[in-house]
């Protein structure tokens, strides 16, 4: 067994969402890279679209350690692989630091990370302290080493906040607030950073606003390697897997494309957008996104749909998830109330809802494929005829997201994270007779 790595690494939490963890996290990474270091970047849970961000700022994949979706060990091989390269790991929290189960403070607790607090600041001076002080004081697993004030006014309201602090958490400093750092956001978080034109430049200008506490190191934490290392099963080998990616389909786990690869699947990218066939493949995946925000040309590309009809009267593979499986469908309507005809492989048709639908980990026991873990996140509705295949469970056992069957295509709410179950993961790309 190889020995634990050693390096530098915080995880940057808040009290809650919206305090600007993502934005820092990135202003972090881009300026230790700036000055010569190689930074590896993490997101704590379920997230497509802070992890684009994060990769802009690190200019290096950024992985998902989620202990439900992924377990311990999947966790404990990306973050000992991270240290055995890296001069600094950044993670990004989810929500606020105690927030869901499993929560951002019990991967700090299991990993012995320190906790960074990022806490906005623009409505508070003395409360600044106690909430800084609840967060260090909460549970005792957890270290909080410092803190970080975010949007804040001006020198005077820095220096009242730093003056609340209780002693045992480092005063990093303060930033302002300001527009040109701002990341834009949509219904589902924030934009996905190649629509954001202008996403370098807001990095660069968080980072030079960082100030100069913020570029402390803390102490090497100590990444032991994985008991036994996981190896996936070669089952793909020659299987070629058209994987949909655009503006409309970019839901996309790295570690999933990556196990596919290691099990010997041949990937290629392709646009249900802009182009008018189907690269040459076995299998198809259709992963989530925002179908509905091009309605228009999704439907008009009628080329494209007849590629798709075509692969599945074939009798090959689909995978569609969540916005892939909405382009399943025979229609969908946005929230203006326009409808656009979609590809009509599972009956029924989708809406999109006003607010959120379903937010939460999932897991489910597909027949003929195996149990699979995720997360479902929408702001749409199906209504179908279909009788699910199965149907996930949340971490409490309640009834979740169905999965249903029409032909070949497997279609479901549930976003997959592969390496929960690498022969499951296989099975979806693979025709029944093999």
């Amino acid at each position: 067994m190889s020995h634990a790595a050693r390096c530098p690494a915080l995880l940057v939490a808040a009290p809650a969402s919206n305090q600007g963890k993502t934005t820092i996290t990135a202003a972090l990474a881009r300026r230790h890279r700036d000055a010569g270091r190689r930074v590896r970047v993490f997101k704590c849970g379920p997230d497509f679209l802070d992890p684009m961000i994060l990769e802009q700022a690190s200019g290096a994949t950024v992985h998902q350690l989620d202990l439900f979706m992924g377990g311990e060990a999947d966790c404990r091989r990306l973050l000992h692989e991270a240290a055995q390269d890296a001069d600094l790991i950044l993670i990004e929290g989810v929500m606020g630091l105690f927030d869901g189960d499993p929560s951002a403070a019990d991967l700090a607790a299991l990993f012995g990370l320190p906790v960074l607090a990022v806490v906005d600041g623009s409505a508070m001076a003395q409360s600044f302290g106690a909430i800084v002080h609840g967060l260090a004081s909460y549970r005792d697993d957890i270290r909080v080493a410092a803190v970080l004030a975010n949007r804040v006014a001006g020198e005077r309201h820095a220096a009242m906040l730093e003056g609340s602090l209780r002693q045992g958490v480092a005063w990093l400093g303060a930033l302002p607030r300001d527009e040109t750092m701002t990341l834009p956001e949509r219904h589902l978080g924030l934009m996905q950073a190649q629509e954001v034109g202008d996403l370098d430049q807001r990095i660069a200008r968080a980072a030079a606003l960082l100030p100069e506490g913020a570029l402390w190191l803390p102490d090497p934490v100590a990444f032991p390697a994985p008991g036994t290392p996981a190896t996936a099963p070669h089952v793909l080998d020659g299987c070629r897997i058209a994987v949909a990616r655009d503006a409309a389909f970019a839901f996309l786990y790295p570690a999933n494309c990556t196990l596919l690869e290691t099990m010997g699947a041949r990937l290629s990218f392709f646009s249900p957008l802009a182009d008018e066939a189907l690269p040459p493949c076995d299998a198809l995946w259709l992963p989530g996104g925002y179908p509905e925000l091009h309605l228009d040309r999704l439907s008009a590309n009628t080329a494209m749909i007849a590629a798709v009809r075509a692969h599945h009267e074939a009798g090959r593979p689909i995978l569609a998830e969540c916005g892939g499986m909405l382009y399943c469908t025979e229609a969908l309507t946005d929230t203006d109330g326009c409808r656009a005809p979609m590809a009509g492989l599972l009956p029924g048709e989708a809406t999109m809802q006003p607010k959120l639908a379903a937010l939460a980990l999932q897991q489910v026991t597909v027949p003929g494929i195996g149990t699979l873990r995720g997360h479902s996140f929408h702001y749409s509705r199906l209504d179908t005829q279909a009788q699910p295949l199965a149907r996930a469970t949340d971490r409490q056992g309640r009834p979740g997201e169905a999965v249903y069957r029409a032909g070949s295509l497997l279609a479901s709410y549930v976003h997959f994270y592969f390496p929960s179950d690498p022969r499951a993961a296989a099975a979806l790309f693979l025709r029944a007779d093999r």
